[in-house]
């Protein structure tokens, strides 16, 4: 027979708590560290920072085009109306901008799955903006190790001159910029002429310093917390990654052993790679990661190690393109003999999908028709019986002229043989605005069917009759 063995209970005071020691545990967990960004030169920095130059200067400019003598681009919010050029949108036209959003996402979509994250690298905003914040930063305070001498000293007249002037260029790129993407809400030019002259209504000076603090501190402070931590794009991007994505690869094959030598000694004889372990590319980073660790989601794919790593090279008498832009693929290439297929499966679909969709986008925007009608009935009374014996039903037609010019509109009524329509039957209504007409409609009772008649009216712009719409509506009488 089996014994079983007794479990001693000790009460809760007797117990010893292990506590962890600090000194013997590392925490790998720690803040954020200020990375000081090295200033690098070179082709794809050249081209990286013409491209967001370009866009910075659309991004600048669109506000204060005009178009028919009003500001050509004004998402007016307010008014619940978009102008673009001569196309207005309104609530009812959502569907376009719904339909330009999923084009732009599988646009992202497709481009990521061959080339990587250079929308990160070359367009976002966030990189533009965090460039012109740090060229500030560089001219008031110097190079890398200039800045980091800078902020190991204590404060005297030289630091705060320079701490204070690259503050107030901060504060000043970031109001600008404020300003012209709260100009896209609202006219740019009254809001520029009101907010210096304190004119400005509350929301639209709420806006402007709200966009302000943000742009301040994302550009200035938050920089690659933002590409990390905050952007979604760094999470999801992997699922559109595979072995023939285009992406900033260091070649581990021909720069290992890494290891430091002068410029002359034979990297061959002393058993190393062509990585000669300065850390450059590490220094120019903007998200402070080492891309020769391998491929991770803090890289933003914009080169700029690229161009360090080549400098070292043409300084070592080496061949470029230790760390370039390529694929898992052609890094393997040497071994397996396998060629990258930019157009495989996950593109194709993507770019079969891409085209679908712009293509729904292109015939929403075609078959739309720049006039709405809305039909109210009068709630007060549902009929009544003029002297000459016929049924008279009441209706307020509301026509949204959404095009970019005046026109006069004509009402019809399609559904009857017989009727007469009283009132006004033209309406004139502005560009963009909103035109209501009180109709009254007489109908003989033997042309009804019951109590419920179904009919429509049909209204035409005058001087253009591809501009019209049919607006079904129902006759009552008992």
């Amino acid at each position: 027979m089996e014994q079983k063995q007794k479990i001693t209970v000790q009460s809760a005071d007797k117990v010893k708590i292990q506590r962890p020691d600090g000194q013997k545990h590392n925490n790998n967990y720690s803040p954020r560290s200020r990375i000081y960004v090295r200033s690098v030169k070179g082709a794809l920095e050249y081209f990286r920072r013409s491209f967001g130059f370009i866009l910075l200067g659309v991004f600048a400019l669109l506000p204060w085009l005009t178009y028919q003598g009003e500001q050509a681009i004004l998402l007016d919010i307010m008014e619940q109306r978009f102008r673009i050029y001569g196309l207005t949108l309104w609530p009812q036209d959502f569907t376009v901008v719904a339909w330009f959003a999923i084009v732009a996402a599988v646009a992202l979509f497709f481009v990521t799955t061959i080339f990587g994250r250079v929308w990160c690298g070359f367009m976002c905003p966030q990189t533009t903006w965090t460039f012109i914040f740090m060229w500030f930063e560089k001219k008031f305070e110097g190079p890398r190790n200039k800045r980091i001498k800078l902020d190991e000293r204590k404060m005297d007249f030289d630091k705060l001159w320079r701490k204070t002037g690259k503050q107030l260029s901060w504060v000043l790129v970031a109001l600008l910029t404020s300003m012209t993407f709260v100009g896209y809400f609202t006219d740019i030019r009254e809001l520029f002429i009101n907010f210096f002259t304190l004119d400005a209504g509350f929301w639209a000076t709420f806006s402007v310093l709200f966009f302000t603090f943000c742009t301040y501190g994302n550009a200035g402070y938050m920089r690659e917390i933002m590409c990390t931590h905050m952007c979604p794009y760094a999470r999801f991007q992997s699922a559109m990654f595979d072995k023939d994505t285009y992406t900033v690869s260091y070649d581990a094959e021909r720069g290992e052993p890494r290891g430091p030598r002068s410029r002359k000694a034979d990297p061959e004889e002393k058993g190393l790679g062509h990585c000669i372990d300065c850390y450059m590319c590490v220094q120019v980073c903007p998200t402070g990661i080492d891309i020769r660790n391998g491929l991770q989601y803090e890289c933003i794919d914009c080169g700029a190690c690229i161009d360090a790593c080549n400098e070292v090279m043409d300084k070592m008498n080496y061949p470029r393109g230790l760390i370039r832009f390529t694929t898992e693929r052609n890094l393997a290439a040497k071994e397996k003999k396998q060629k990258t297929n930019p157009w495989r499966m996950k593109s194709i679909g993507y770019f079969i999908m891409l085209l679908a969709v712009s293509a729904v986008l292109i015939w929403d925007v075609a078959t739309r028709i720049p006039l709405e009608v809305d039909v109210l009935r009068d709630r007060n009374q549902l009929y009544r019986e003029n002297i000459e014996g016929q049924i008279e039903n009441v209706f307020t037609l509301k026509l949204v002229n959404k095009s970019q010019q005046d026109q006069t509109y004509r009402i019809e009524v399609k559904g009857f043989e017989e009727f007469e329509l009283i009132g006004e039957t033209t309406k004139d209504v502005s560009a963009g605005e909103v035109g209501t007409m009180p109709v009254t409609l007489a109908v003989p009772p033997t042309l009804l069917d019951g109590q419920v008649t179904e009919f429509y009216f049909v209204v035409t712009a005058v001087d253009n009759a591809d501009i019209t719409t049919e607006h079904q509506s129902r006759f009552l009488y008992e």
